[in-house]
């Protein structure tokens, strides 16, 4: 939004969308570099296998963090794929298989309680699917380097420990880092992602 972007947010979840819807509004209504740009926002409900937009809906298509939860997630890529438009592009991030690997040898609730995590990815079989429905991966990389930690002792304290004094902590950080921006943790994050970056990140084209 802030780079003059229209922004369409989806979530099967009613209170994600309302919480997101009340973000946008305050972009719209207070961000100096929203009203600069031009930039507007929108959060629906929606289901990923099947999307309520018309073919070749969206110039960019993100899905960050999503597929790991979807049981048919062939289905919800081939939707992705379908609203893009041609010669747009895809960014895709899914949890990176070894530290998601060391997350579930941690905790089984992890990954066993409703809407938690019900696969690990490995690259090469990402990437197949994604290029199967005919878009062509163009990049890649690891992110999120400090983000791997913070689930390790959330799967060892218990997941749905969030009153926990170390979780609480290591949470204010990561909020800090976001907001702050600083090098004092983007430059660490950034030497450790190609290591243990939580995230793999890949990009596809859809060809013309």
């Amino acid at each position: 939004m802030r780079r003059g972007a229209s922004v369409t947010a989806v979530d099967a979840d009613p209170a994600e969308v309302k919480d997101v819807s009340w973000m946008m509004r305050g972009l719209l209504d207070d961000d100096v570099a929203v009203a600069a740009s031009g930039g507007t926002g929108r959060a629906m409900v929606g289901d990923a296998l099947e999307l309520p937009f018309p073919d070749g809906a969206f110039d960019r298509v993100i899905a960050a963090e999503v597929l790991e939860h979807i049981p048919d997630d062939r289905q919800a890529i081939a939707e992705l794929a379908r609203v893009l438009r041609p010669g747009g592009t895809m960014a895709v991030t899914v949890p990176r298989w070894w530290p998601e690997l060391v997350t579930w040898a941690i905790s089984d609730e992890y990954h066993n309680k409703p809407g938690g995590h019900i696969r690990i990815y490995r690259g090469s079989a990402l990437v197949s699917r994604v290029e199967a429905t005919g878009l062509v991966r163009y990049g890649s990389h690891h992110a999120h380097s400090l983000h791997s930690p913070y689930w390790w002792l959330r799967a060892a304290v218990g997941v749905d420990r969030d009153d926990h004094r170390m979780v609480q902590a290591y949470h204010r950080l990561l909020v800090w880092d976001i907001t702050a921006h600083t090098a004092a943790t983007r430059v660490p994050e950034a030497l450790l992602n190609p290591v243990m970056g939580k995230s793999l990140v890949n990009y596809f084209r859809k060809p013309l």
